[in-house]
């Protein structure tokens, strides 16, 4: 273990740790440092743990690392670093500790993400997050992340305006735009003459469209899409509701047909009984009438 943290260190030369090649745990914290040789590091092979937070690192290149296959934590904290590497190869496959919070950030490459597959805590708050359709792929990321049991703390949004302040994950996949394809090519001035010659004009591309590409890949409100669960749930219980109106209805209706049969039958007994003397005694009277 080597601390060399509270000193005014302003540059680490290529081999600087040459003769401590069995360090664990090296310090760095609270200097001056601003740029890393490539090979500053190379030699510790058995590095697990390096703190450089709080120093004024601007960027780090990927060779930076490829000598330390052991790592487990880096400290990148309270730096001014506005990139990071696209990727540094099998470098931070055992890595399970990256802290990058207050520092310039803007973008992070997914593809370094995937780079780590051991890490459990990754701390990115207090950076100049740019949650625009660039900012998808950590989004997506994160989220599979947490699922995994990954512990972070957030992603809180710099620009644009309409997103500043807020966590990126809490932001609908629907107000994400597709990023816009790579402008292509200018056209050479060779191109432009014999376009000149058959008498079609070029006319070179103007000079806001680079403007128009960047507010076309910023975050546009839509109309959020109707849910499909909620059509399908509200179709269903609306189904139910009419079947069973309609067996009340026909339960009703066998009731009601039901009763009134009894009802006639009740009633028609009787009076076909007080009716049948009647119309004997008739028969009698008319029979016994002179011819």
């Amino acid at each position: 273990m080597l601390h060399l943290q509270d000193n005014r260190i302003h540059h680490l030369p290529a081999f600087a740790f040459r003769s401590v090649p069995w360090l664990m745990t090296l310090n760095l914290s609270n200097n001056s440092l601003s740029n890393l040789a490539p090979a500053a590091f190379h030699g510790l092979q058995h590095l697990k743990v390096l703190k450089l937070t709080q120093n004024s690192l601007l960027s780090l290149e990927s060779r930076l690392f490829h000598s330390l296959p052991q790592l487990r934590e880096l400290d990148l904290s309270s730096n001014n670093i506005s990139h990071l590497p696209t990727s540094l190869g099998k470098t931070w496959e055992n890595l399970t500790i990256l802290a990058v919070q207050q520092n310039q950030l803007q973008q992070l490459d997914r593809a370094l993400l995937e780079s780590m597959p051991s890490v459990r805590l990754l701390f990115l708050k207090d950076n100049l997050w740019n949650c625009n359709c660039h900012l998808l792929g950590l989004k997506l990321w994160l989220e599979k992340f947490i699922y995994k049991g990954g512990i972070t703390d957030g992603v809180i949004c710099g620009s644009p305006d309409i997103w500043k302040g807020k966590d990126l994950l809490r932001i609908p996949y629907e107000l994400y735009q597709p990023c816009p394809l790579p402008a292509p090519h200018p056209v050479s001035s060779q191109a432009q003459w014999q376009g000149s010659a058959h008498g079609v004009v070029l006319r070179p591309e103007s000079h806001n469209s680079g403007e128009r590409d960047l507010l076309e890949c910023e975050l546009k409100p839509k109309p959020r899409p109707a849910n499909l669960r909620h059509a399908i749930a509200t179709v269903i219980i609306t189904g139910v509701v009419c079947g069973i109106v309609c067996l009340m209805m026909l339960a009703a209706a066998i009731y009601g047909c039901t009763y009134a049969a009894i009802t006639a039958t009740y009633r028609g007994g009787p009076l076909a009984q007080t009716n049948e003397p009647g119309k004997a005694e008739a028969k009698e009277r008319f029979d016994s009438s002179p011819a």
